[in-house]
């Protein structure tokens, strides 16, 4: 198939440009990039759709979300309000978790697919959650993904606040789901290791996990010290801070994933370093749950690669990277911190470099040899629009209702702006039956 008639923007190492653009692909992979008329040229029979002008980029990457929380969307919280992170957890999501059953998996994860089609996502990294259902889990998902057409990489949460029963089975479901990636080879689905915190893991059962991933050539997916409690915590009972004490039990690692990583020190910065650990900030997370920033712009100094995810937030990048600008310089008072080129490299190439570890193709490009991942925005730029000031138009003047078109593995999954593959009044119809289950069963 064959896009005209787009400003194109490859986001690749080139970072090339074609102002009146088209791409080409055959199947789920990007054949072709180049100027309109020497694509249709070359590529006569193709079937053709007319970007009219619109901008054309890389379908968008999330490097930490959780498809599970869906259902806390305007729920009221029993109890008083939480005054601390921990008690956001406990008041909040560990009710919440704890009361999905097999549909409200399923549906969870659909509600965040179908918005993810919606604002041009389509490559996503998941981090799931449900002792109540474990076996199985990540199975529901994994066909949840494949009907949306959408990409994802899966992992369910261990953790010991259940049981040594429930962390046991987390740890299966984990083991048994990376297995069925390998054997599988299916382009949609990727798999890591999943665990809550060090928080909520004893040494047992983080030596249990690394034991379990044995041959595995997988890495953790685990968020660290997204709270001083998580410090606080491993500093009493381990007299070790929390990337010392990942590290030394094996978990950090260049296919490991270190979420928040908020309450650092230098050497634990200088640890992820070191073990090649890839890093994701979730700013609108961070500022919901009053936790603070990391210090992005120092782990990024230090050459750390970190990503941009949303936390459980709506799929709605945008949103993610404008947050991102905006919270550091306020946080910071310093209008310098978090440029808008920084906040681009987050999102799309050091995104992109983090889906590579569970995807065969490159993803977040317009190249040859790439997942045909592609958006089209309807944004008429007020002002001169090159490949040097895109980030700031974004930032600045695109949202995620100028996203018309997305495309994924060369499938259109919505056309301006009408999903094509998922009714999606039927599935929140069904959501909304469902929720008044799991909120009965979290009050």
């Amino acid at each position: 198939m064959l896009i005209t008639n787009g400003h194109v923007f490859t986001l690749d190492k080139s970072n090339r440009e074609f102002t009146d653009g088209a791409v080409y692909w055959e199947g789920d992979t990007i054949v072709d990039v180049g100027p309109t008329a020497a694509l249709t040229a070359k590529y006569p029979a193709a079937q053709r759709l007319d970007a009219g002008g619109k901008l054309v980029l890389p379908g968008m990457l999330c490097g930490h979300t959780h498809f599970y929380g869906a259902f806390a969307r305007g729920m009221a919280i029993p109890g008083a309000p939480a005054t601390n992170f921990v008690e956001i957890l406990e008041r909040l999501w560990w009710k919440l978790d704890l009361a999905l059953l097999w549909d409200d998996i399923k549906y969870s994860a659909l509600i965040c697919l179908v918005d993810a089609v919606r604002h041009g996502c389509t490559t996503l990294i998941d981090h799931h959650a449900s002792p109540t259902a474990i076996d199985g889990s990540l199975d529901i998902i994994a066909d949840a993904v494949k009907e949306t057409g959408l990409r994802a990489s899966l992992c369910y949460e261990v953790t010991d606040r259940n049981g040594m029963g429930g962390a046991r089975a987390g740890i299966a479901e984990n083991a048994r789901f990376i297995k069925r990636c390998r054997a599988q080879q299916d382009p949609q689905l990727g798999a890591s290791f999943g665990l809550h915190a060090a928080l909520t893991c004893s040494d047992e059962t983080l030596e249990a996990s690394v034991a379990a991933v044995a041959g595995l050539n997988t890495g953790f997916h685990v968020h660290v010290a997204e709270g001083i409690a998580d410090q606080d915590e491993s500093l009493r009972k381990y007299n070790l801070r929390v990337v010392e004490r990942l590290n030394r039990l094996g978990i950090l690692g260049p296919k490991s994933i270190a979420v928040h990583c908020i309450h650092l020190d230098e050497y634990e910065k200088d640890i992820l370093r070191e073990t090649g650990t890839l890093v994701t900030h979730q700013p609108r997370s961070n500022m919901n749950n009053a936790v603070g920033l990391p210090d992005v712009a120092g782990m990024l100094a230090r050459g750390i690669p970190v990503a941009l995810g949303n936390d459980g937030f709506s799929n709605c990048m945008i949103d993610e990277m404008k947050t991102a600008y905006l919270a550091h310089k306020h946080n910071t008072h310093n209008p310098q911190a978090m440029p808008g080129d920084v906040v681009m490299q987050m999102a799309y190439p050091n995104n992109a470099n983090l889906a590579k570890r569970f995807f065969p193709k490159p993803v977040g490009e317009l190249a040859s040899g790439a997942f045909a991942d592609i958006i089209l925005l309807d944004y008429a730029p007020p002002t001169p629009l090159s490949a040097g000031n895109l980030p700031w138009h974004i930032l600045f003047g695109v949202d995620g209702a100028h996203i018309t078109h997305t495309i994924a593995s060369g499938k259109v999954l919505m056309a301006d702006k009408k999903l094509t593959l998922l009714d999606e009044e039927a599935i929140m119809a069904k959501a909304r039956e469902l929720a008044v289950g799991v909120w009965k069963r979290v009050g």
